[in-house]
């Protein structure tokens, strides 16, 4: 009984040209895109966030920012040092503003820029970070 068999040879030049065939094919369709500027602004927003909720507060709430919307006395006594302690927590070419029921603190938002937004929840208010590149 005869047994038909292809040579090693067709084998390994199938598999070369399955291969040059996947790799023509990178090629030609790229790799996924790199994340988007939003996705990156949210991290810095979310970060900011985290980071000020879990702060201890200057004078006598739970945490910092929920000293910053308990009134308008005490958000205009905070936000100031709220508005520099954001400068800091945030790299030198993002921009911010912070706003509350109370008002805002940091900078004009332009239109149509990117932006990455945070909300965080208190028991006295809510508080939303929005960040942009500069």
């Amino acid at each position: 009984m005869d047994r038909g068999q292809l040579p090693l040879t067709i084998i390994e030049a199938a598999l070369g040209v399955l291969l040059l065939v996947g790799v023509a094919v990178t090629f030609a369709l790229g790799v996924p895109a790199a994340p988007t500027q939003e996705a990156q602004l949210d991290v810095y927003a979310a970060d900011a966030a985290t980071l000020l909720a879990n702060e201890p507060p200057r004078h006598g709430e739970e945490t910092r920012l929920r000293e910053l919307v308990a009134s308008v006395s005490a958000f205009e006594r905070e936000g100031p040092e709220l508005a520099r302690r954001v400068e800091r927590v945030l790299p030198p070419n993002v921009l911010f503003r912070v706003e509350t029921e109370y008002g805002t603190v940091g900078h004009r938002l332009p239109a149509g820029v990117p932006t990455g937004t945070a909300t965080v929840t208190t028991t006295e208010g809510t508080v939303t970070i929005r960040v942009w590149y500069a």
